[in-house]
């Protein structure tokens, strides 16, 4: 596990933070501050940390859980768009009307409702005023906005930075105290290496410090074959990637578990990198074109990831670029424990309902 940096000059800065934040959970916690309650199963997938955890994937996951029992709304802020309050995506939203992260959820699953609005409670009102009322909403990225109370909290941990080692912002990348975990039902592990021992789960659930009636669970990312983005050509297997020469495009919290991935097929990779939610600019576009010119390789392609993919298809790119351009689908797999997951998350629908 690798060291947690900690900006130990910010650390004052923090405990302003962290008082704050104290003082808004109690104000929760002692019914100053109103928390709406409804009558369908509400999950909410979220994080006690700035990003980097894997929250997409595992919303994808109890998607495809779901989808096929009940209509399944996802209810998101829609970080990064530029629009505000309620929509409901359709077939004409992208990444700027509703954000990356629904814009790929929408993609991926079209049949489902997907809609972004700061105000939780306001978004899930305008879902349940819908002449086909979703029967189940997932609420992304939605464990601080306790306006809302969730019939079901997963609170994810970034494997590599496990909250436990964290601190508060701006030192750490922590929303709130690790204390704040106590809300939530279950609590994944994500983004675990492939031969995690139980010894190293059980110093991890220790070091969690959760109470009886709370879940754990691990979950790792499992690399899919890679898609064209623009569907200029025909996608590929992973294995395909054995020895090309890869311009790795990232605008993600944490890109270097991709390029560990990448490592196992070619060496022969350069990255450009960019910060989390980024929107791509024109100017960004010409300097990938550029770094992926300068290649001197006619066995060369650019990758990037789903979220990425979502931001960069409605930018202008050379027709001549498009089809180089391909994404590394990913998904989460929780091992040996999926069918207890599965269990949990279909007795909850199944006893709201």
């Amino acid at each position: 596990m690798k060291t947690v940096h900690i900006n130990r000059w910010l650390l004052p800065l923090s405990w302003l933070y962290g008082f704050v934040v104290y003082l808004r959970n109690k104000l929760f916690d002692r019914g100053c501050l109103e928390q709406r309650t409804y009558d369908i199963p509400i999950i909410c997938v979220g994080n006690i940390t700035v990003g980097g955890t894997g929250k997409t994937p595992h919303t994808e996951y109890l998607i495809r859980l779901l989808k096929d029992k009940y209509r399944v709304a996802v209810l998101s802020r829609g970080y990064g768009r530029k629009t505000k309050g309620y929509l409901l995506a359709d077939s004409t939203s992208d990444s700027h009307s509703i954000g990356d992260e629904p814009f790929q959820i929408k993609q991926k699953f079209p049949n489902i409702l997907v809609a972004v609005d700061g105000d939780r409670r306001e978004g899930i009102r305008n879902l349940l005023r819908l002449d086909n009322p979703p029967q189940v909403i997932l609420l992304d990225d939605a464990f601080q906005h306790r306006y809302v109370t969730p019939t079901l909290s997963i609170v994810l941990s970034n494997f590599y930075r496990p909250v436990y080692k964290d601190s508060l912002l701006p030192a750490g990348r922590l929303r709130e105290p690790m204390s704040g975990l106590k809300r939530a039902d279950i609590v994944i592990t994500s983004k675990c290496p492939e031969n995690l021992s139980d010894r190293d789960k059980s110093t991890i659930q220790e070091n969690l410090r959760l109470k009886d009636n709370q879940q754990s669970f691990f979950s790792a990312f499992v690399y899919k074959d890679v898609e064209a983005v623009f569907g200029a050509n025909e996608g590929m297997k992973i294995e395909e990637l054995r020895d090309k020469n890869i311009l790795l495009v990232t605008g993600i919290a944490s890109p270097q578990m991709i390029i560990e991935k990448l490592n196992k097929y070619t060496t022969k990779i350069k990255s450009i990198t960019y910060p989390d939610h980024y929107n791509f600019q024109d100017s960004d576009v010409t300097q990938i074109k550029n770094a992926f010119e300068k290649i001197d390789s006619e066995d060369k392609l650019i990758l990037v990831t789903e979220k990425d993919a979502a931001r960069l298809v409605s930018m202008n790119i050379d027709e001549s670029l498009k089809k180089y351009i391909f994404s590394l689908p990913i998904s989460v797999s929780l091992g040996d424990d999926e069918e207890i997951f599965d269990k949990i998350i279909l007795n909850h629908v199944e006893s709201v309902i």
